[in-house]
């Protein structure tokens, strides 16, 4: 798994410290820890198949092949429902150039593609790729990685008994919503320049504050389009309950600093969001964000917030 959230779902959200289910190896061979809650936690062959995705993950190297995963009938299943759930949702409410993306890319909707499938039509159209992820990754490593225009995904799938939510961000979520995002390249090029602002930080305060800011605009955010509001973020355009949800939250034009120190519950959707004033907003005043930020940027933000 991939920690590279600051926040948290219910529903169809997930909160990196609580929800990501750890990965071992011991003498038993590698092993997901699931929640207690998780809903595949009582099920044997779920735990079976998770660590099966997870062991040869754990041993991969860049430059390797990406490791295949044989999807099931069950698994497939679950990707074509959401894809099918989500893809009305998306025409309704997703900005031009996610649909754009998404319509370049041209992912199968049927089946659950594989890691390298997806690198191949990302580096074609903006040059980012895949990496697989077995466990969690640190979050001076995943925002790191984007600089270089690498994504680091997981593989698994959520519960078949739950096909709409997920209490951690899965391969529907990665690609569904990150890697259609990444076929954009308006919106991969801010996540390269957010890369880039994390392989600046030489503190754990600046880090986390680029992560919150990542949080508040890529995972989360939303954009005024054509007299609309619709939304960008990830998190949203991967989620079936959520991104029905978002024009009723406390919508405020942006505020890096408000971003980055501010309250909200984990437990519930996102009441506080951050909306661009168009794609130029985006791409330049995010972008400039992430192009500038060094350690010194929280201090010099909070002053000027005083």
């Amino acid at each position: 798994m991939v920690l590279h959230i600051t926040s948290g779902y219910n529903g169809d959200m997930f909160e990196e410290a609580q929800l990501y289910a750890p990965v071992t190896t011991d003498e038993n061979g590698v092993q997901v820890h699931l929640a207690d809650n998780h809903p595949g936690v009582n099920d044997p062959e779920y735990r079976r198949r998770r660590n099966e995705i997870a062991a040869p993950v754990m041993t991969w190297q860049p430059g390797m092949p990406i490791p295949q995963v044989d999807y099931t009938d069950e698994e497939n299943q679950i990707w074509a429902r959401v894809c099918a759930e989500l893809a009305p949702k998306h025409e309704r409410l997703a900005v031009r150039a996610f649909l754009e993306g998404k319509e370049a890319l041209g992912l199968p909707t049927d089946r659950v593609p594989q890691l390298d499938e997806v690198s191949a039509g990302l580096e074609r159209l903006t040059g980012f790729r895949l990496h697989p992820a077995a466990g969690l990754v640190p979050l001076d490593v995943f925002y790191g990685s984007l600089a270089d225009r690498v994504f680091h995904s997981t593989q698994y799938l959520r519960h078949s008994s739950q096909p709409l939510y997920t209490p951690e961000p899965d391969i529907i979520h990665e690609v569904v919503g990150h890697g259609n995002l990444l076929a954009s390249p308006q919106v991969a090029e801010v996540k390269r320049l957010a890369g880039e602002a994390a392989r600046r930080c030489e503190t754990e305060n600046g880090l986390q504050y680029v992560a919150d800011v990542f949080w508040f605009t890529i995972e989360f955010g939303v954009m005024y389009e054509d007299g609309e509001l619709r939304c960008y973020g990830a998190g949203l355009l991967s989620s079936y309950g959520e991104i029905e949800e978002f024009r009723g939250a406390d919508v405020r034009p942006l505020d890096f600093h408000l971003m980055a120190t501010l309250d909200y519950d984990i437990s519930k959707y996102q009441p506080i969001l951050f909306a661009c004033d168009g794609m130029n907003e985006l791409t330049e005043r995010v972008g400039q964000f992430f192009a500038e930020f060094d350690d010194d940027t929280p201090a010099r933000l909070a002053a000027a917030a005083a």
